[in-house]
């Protein structure tokens, strides 16, 4: 899983890190510090946390004018196992 990346090929449109309307403004990545799994599996840097220990997502795109965004999802969202909906 760790060689799985993001989408990149909107990067020159839509930067989330770069957007101050972003939960991930000003975050930095690195290329080489794997620290995020999914049932111990190492994922790529790349990828945000939002709170969920199985489920990690990247802004791809977003349009504030027609309100809109696109996300790439990685994970899964099982309340079975970790019952992470209610924490």
């Amino acid at each position: 899983m760790h060689e799985i990346e993001p989408f990149f090929n909107w990067r020159h449109i839509y930067v989330a890190e770069e957007d101050p309307q972003s939960p991930f403004f000003g975050r930095t990545y690195s290329e080489f510090e794997f620290s995020q799994t999914v049932y111990n599996y190492y994922i790529h840097p790349q990828w945000d946390d939002f709170g969920s220990k199985t489920l990690y997502l990247k802004i791809i795109y977003v349009d504030y004018e027609l309100h809109f965004a696109v996300i790439e999802l990685i994970g899964e969202w099982n309340d079975a196992i970790e019952n992470d909906i209610m924490e």
